[in-house]
């Protein structure tokens, strides 16, 4: 495969960053070459036992780790409360205001990104699964604590509004929407969390999830093209 079709655009995230971005397939030497010809913000994903020497070497820089938390079914711990209910609806600029401070992803680490435009990012994403109506509304005494946004059986984003933080209900609320979705018949449920939240490893670990395909983030900004 060329190294051209080893770089493939990443539009919701130029729509963030105002800038091209870019997520690049293989860290080979000639498709790294292949980016530094063209500005924009660049993102490669690779093992973490994979040596990252060629990535130093062109210039990128760790990011993140993230880790892909799953449980099947029969695994699943369900911590009832009466308290919490999942519902299908919520009105956006609640969702909206519970997301814009509740992310602290890779491209908030990234010393050359605005955090406003990291916060954008998600609530871009955010708005998209509302659009499609991918999302879990968590609530509290039929008030709204949290989301989760969806692809099928995949958490792609969930969030618990500042409010509820800190008391001891994240489990319940994530066990109710886990369980809603295993309602639907998927047998098996997946996420990807970094592996520096610690507090989220902990919660899906009391869940009955266990853990796969770590994979470090590098990320490269790339100005002015190289010769």
């Amino acid at each position: 495969m060329s190294s051209a079709r080893q770089i493939t655009k990443t539009p919701w995230d130029s729509i963030a960053l105002g800038i091209d971005t870019y997520e690049i397939h293989s860290a080979s030497k000639k498709t790294l070459q292949a980016a530094l010809k063209k500005p924009g913000h660049y993102t490669v994903k690779i093992r973490p036992l994979s040596s990252k020497k060629t990535l130093h070497d062109y210039g990128f820089y760790y990011c993140d780790t993230l880790i892909v938390p799953f449980c099947p079914v029969d695994c699943f711990m369900y911590f009832q409360n009466r308290a919490i209910s999942v519902s299908d609806s919520a009105r956006i600029s609640d969702l909206i205001r519970i997301a814009s401070d509740a992310f602290h992803g890779r491209f908030h680490r990234d010393f050359h990104v605005d955090k406003k435009l990291a916060d954008l990012r998600y609530v871009n994403w955010l708005k998209e699964f509302y659009k499609t109506g991918q999302l879990l509304a968590l609530k509290y005494n039929n008030e709204l604590a949290g989301f989760f946004a969806l692809s099928k059986n995949r958490i792609r984003l969930h969030a618990m509004d500042k409010k509820f933080r800190g008391k001891g209900l994240a489990k319940y609320l994530w066990s109710a929407a886990c369980r809603e979705l295993f309602n639907k018949g998927y047998p098996e449920l997946e996420s990807s969390i970094s592996v520096s939240n610690i507090a989220a490893l902990n919660l899906y670990r009391s869940l009955g999830f266990k853990f796969r395909n770590p994979l470090d983030v590098y990320h490269r900004l790339v100005v002015k093209p190289s010769s």
